[in-house]
């Protein structure tokens, strides 16, 4: 992920990380300066005065510099990170987006993402300080080296110090960062299911005290150890610096001639590094951070993989016939604690034609639908389109045959089609056809609200559906929502005209008293086909079943 962002703004970086270099190499050199001007005669201060002041100002441009540079590179990898993983999930499988699951997405768009990109913005600070650092040791090196062998004993045992660490603390932000993932599925459920915890104290109580709030504590209680080893080390690591410093000013330095200058400038290049060093093991644990979060994305986008061939088609294919031929898929069902079998389904469908599925509770209707409209790929059997066979090379050209509104179907603030002048009249008159007329409109492509009753944003979706305009229509449940009115006008006006219009349609449903209006019925039963019959529903209802023209809706419904 990291190499990932490196290579999107690799330009950008190396400029910013030379500014950087600069930067820390002219702090060293003040720094050097500072101490050669303390120990130099007046005749030599005033010849190192211009010097100085150049360095100086070298120093605030570069520092500036810097910081901007790396501010526009922390933005842009933020922008990079979540197009990428925008990108990853609009070309996943639709299976692996239902295992991932939505509350792990959140967590790398909204929290992973933003700990990878403050590396970047934090990055100047480590390169910098190290630079400093570096470069302090360098300098002492050139003033005596027996003294700079000390340093690297000390620094040396910092660095064990800190490594150790920073083991025991990289465990403590693994186990918060998974946390955290179920943390955002708790922060969902605070809103999806606000009206059963209003309506039930004990369970409000129940799910903040044992779910959420135990939640945060141990986000909190992980980051919190982590961060603070890190911090002790290096409490260490400062603790050592100034050690080494007593050492120099009191026990190893003899006299001699260059004893003021040798004493001066470890005291002071000491002094000054303390700062520079703590800053760098203080930003060195955001930077694990960001690796942390780098493995989080890495390891969901992973998981949201495709074998499909993107369409490069934005009109769908033509719809003469769809075929399924012994469509197989398995599925683990919670009902009955076991893996569910759907199928073999053999069904065909063809333009201007209504049909009914019809079945119980989990039957597996929804899941058939998911099947026909290509979000599921079948594990057996085969799906032939005009004669052409349904692969990976063609799913999603095939996909857009269909306009859906699913039960748990989701509205977009816009309508998303482009290339349509009349799209807001349209959409207007539709509105108006399902009496929405006085609590929405559509402005410039848009909704003007979506704060509406489920019933009227089911009669939204429909809008939406139609405005698409595509050969097949399915609606899973459309009317279990609606008023008798509305219900009315969804089964005997909107339905024949979609079939005048040469539509083909699925209609998911269990109103029983509107079974007759279609071409079809097709009813399911524990994942098998049970009844399939075109023609005069009534007739063929009341011939196959022995009873009434309702199927026997007891044994369906």
């Amino acid at each position: 992920m990291l190499k990932y962002l490196i290579n999107q703004s690799r330009i950008l970086l190396a400029g910013a990380s030379l500014v950087t270099v600069f930067h820390g190499a002219c702090s060293v050199f003040l720094v050097a300066q500072i101490s050669s001007a303390l120990t130099a005669t007046e005749q030599e201060s005033g010849t190192m005065a211009p010097t100085f002041i150049a360095t100086a100002v070298a120093v605030m441009l570069s520092y500036v510099g810097a910081a901007i540079l790396f501010e526009r590179l922390g933005q842009r990898a933020h922008a990079d990170l979540r197009s990428f993983v925008a990108r990853k999930v609009l070309a996943a499988d639709y299976r692996n987006l239902e295992t991932v699951g939505a509350a792990r997405i959140q967590s790398v768009l909204a929290e992973h993402c933003t700990r990878v990109a403050e590396f970047f913005v934090s990055f100047p600070v480590i390169l910098m300080n190290a630079v400093i650092v570096a470069g302090c040791l360098l300098y002492m090196a050139w003033l005596s080296s027996q003294v700079f062998l000390l340093a690297i004993i000390v620094v040396g045992l910092g660095s064990v110090g800190y490594h150790l660490a920073h083991l025991r603390a990289i465990r403590h932000l693994n186990n918060a960062s998974l946390e955290q993932d179920k943390l955002f599925s708790y922060f969902r459920s605070l809103t999806d299911g606000a009206k059963e915890l209003r309506l039930n104290q004990k369970k409000r109580k129940a799910f903040y005290d044992d779910v959420l709030a135990s939640s945060i504590e141990t986000v909190r209680r992980e980051r919190t150890f982590g961060m603070s080893v890190f911090v002790a080390s290096g409490g260490w690591a400062q603790f050592l610096l100034y050690a080494f410093v007593g050492m120099v000013l009191f026990a190893l330095v003899s006299d001699g001639p260059d004893r003021a200058l040798i004493m001066t400038g470890y005291a002071l290049v000491f002094v000054y590094m303390v700062g520079p060093l703590e800053a760098l093991l203080l930003h060195i644990p955001r930077a694990n951070l960001a690796k942390v979060s780098a493995e989080r994305i890495e390891e969901i986008t992973r998981e949201m993989t495709t074998l499909e061939i993107e369409s490069d088609s934005s009109s769908p294919p033509g719809l003469q016939s769809i075929l399924l031929q012994g469509v197989l898929h398995r599925y683990y069902h919670e009902q009955s604690d076991e893996f569910f079998t759907l199928g073999p389904i053999d069904l065909d469908f063809h333009p201007g034609e209504i049909t009914f599925l019809v079945g119980g509770n989990g039957s597996g209707k929804t899941t058939l639908a998911k099947l026909l409209v290509g979000l599921y790929p079948p594990e057996e059997g085969r799906i032939i389109l005009n004669g052409d066979v349904v692969d990976e090379s063609n799913r999603d050209r095939y996909r857009q045959l269909f306009s859906t509104v699913f039960s748990d179907f989701h509205l977009f603030d816009r309508l998303l089609e482009t290339g349509r002048a009349d799209l807001d009249s349209e959409g207007n008159n539709l509105l108006a056809k399902l009496h929405l007329q006085n609590k929405v409109k559509v402005q410039n492509g848009a909704f003007t609200t979506l704060a509406l009753s489920q019933g009227q944003r089911k009669r939204l979706a429909l809008v939406v559906a139609y405005l698409e305009n595509r050969p097949f229509f399915i609606f899973d449940e459309w009317a279990a929502d609606q008023d008798p009115v509305f219900k009315e006008v969804f089964y005997r006006e909107l339905l024949p005209e979609l079939r005048a219009m040469g539509k083909a349609v699925l209609v998911i449903s269990h109103d029983d008293r509107y079974f007759h209006l279609a071409d079809r019925l097709v009813r399911m039963e524990s994942g098998c086909l049970t009844f399939n019959s075109r023609g005069p529903m009534k007739d063929s209802a009341t011939k196959n079943s022995g009873t009434t023209p309702s199927l026997a809706l007891d044994s369906i419904i």
